[in-house]
């Protein structure tokens, strides 16, 4: 009986391929391939482009990546990112040195819910919208830069559709519709549908993007009647906890009942919850690997799943919001 044929390695000698170093993806060339040392999977010889071959590593399967538009997109956004950490630092230092107050971070959109309940006076504004006066104190310096740090780029125009989906509801005192004809459950079904294919059976790389979309999920059920909704939605949210609990209800959470809007504010929230976390900054870094390709996927999807027109409300919902 002729023995099991070796699989072939998913990347192949003299190819063009992007890898890993540190949290930074660079251009690369496979110079030599052999069979991990635990037999599963492959080790890879890599020579960065325009590094002394003093830098030629062996380097697991999971650091190398394809050389596509969508993984020289991600490579484009680390080192934007690197840039941005590098000069924010830069501006700290100073700041330090001047004795000007530490800035507050957060993004402004995940910082505008709540802040309806948490300010009393005049908010520090910006284009979109009240800025949060955070409820607790600020942490050692130290303390702070030990935490897990991620940078979750949101494309423009996804912020766009955000500071909308803020003016509709804060200022219009408009609802997204619900059960909403497009439920996050479904969104991230479809990301899986299309990432899954991309990803090795059996592989680490398959394991984390379902360990992701399951924690995308867990997240967004906890969050979001913590800070995902403004004020003017919790009769809405009170009355969908209402439908959940009816036995002969078809939506039976708040992932198939939400959609893209609720989503999207989650996703320019989670890297301040996910800073709250204990992970070591090698998970993290794997994590943001993997929300920077759902985010990607997510803003070219946008159109088809946020909502094209919100509801107005009755006069008795709206004076039982306490919107005069």
């Amino acid at each position: 009986m002729a023995p099991p044929k070796q699989p072939q390695p998913p990347f192949q000698k003299d190819e063009r391929v992007l890898c890993f170093h540190m949290e930074m993806l660079y251009e690369a060339k496979i110079l030599d391939i052999m069979a991990a040392e635990n037999g599963e999977g492959w080790q890879y010889k890599i020579h960065y482009k325009g590094w002394k071959s003093s830098w030629d590593d062996w380097v697991p399967q999971d650091r190398v990546r394809k050389f596509t538009d969508e993984n020289k997109d991600l490579a484009s956004q680390l080192l934007a990112q690197f840039k941005m950490l590098q000069s924010g630092k830069s501006a700290k230092q100073q700041a330090k040195k001047g004795g000007a107050a530490r800035a507050a971070n957060g993004s402004d959109m995940s910082s505008a819910r709540g802040s309806e309940e948490r300010t009393a006076g005049a908010p520090t504004t910006t284009g979109r919208g009240p800025r949060r006066t955070r409820d607790y104190e600020l942490e050692q310096e130290d303390n702070f830069h030990n935490r897990p740090a991620i940078k979750l780029p949101v494309p423009d125009h996804v912020k766009s559709l955000l500071v909308d989906d803020w003016e509709n509801v804060t200022k219009n005192h408009q609802l997204v519709p619900l059960p909403h004809v497009h439920p996050v459950d479904e969104i991230l079904n479809d990301y899986l549908a299309h990432e899954k294919p991309n990803r090795q059976e059996g592989s680490a790389s398959l394991d984390i993007l379902e360990e992701t979309i399951a924690g995308v999920r867990e997240y967004f059920d906890k969050a979001l009647g913590r800070i995902l909704l403004y004020r003017f939605e919790r009769r809405q949210y009170h009355d969908m906890h209402q439908l959940w609990n009816a036995p002969d209800s078809k939506n039976k959470s708040s992932v198939d009942t939400y959609g893209a809007e609720h989503l999207a504010r989650l996703l320019v929230s989670l890297p301040e919850l996910i800073a709250q976390t204990n992970m070591d900054q090698q998970s993290v870094n794997r994590l943001r690997e993997e929300l920077m390709k759902f985010t990607n996927w997510f803003s070219r999807h946008v159109t088809r799943y946020f909502v094209s027109q919100y509801e107005t409300p009755d006069a008795e919902y709206i004076e039982q919001a306490h919107i005069v």
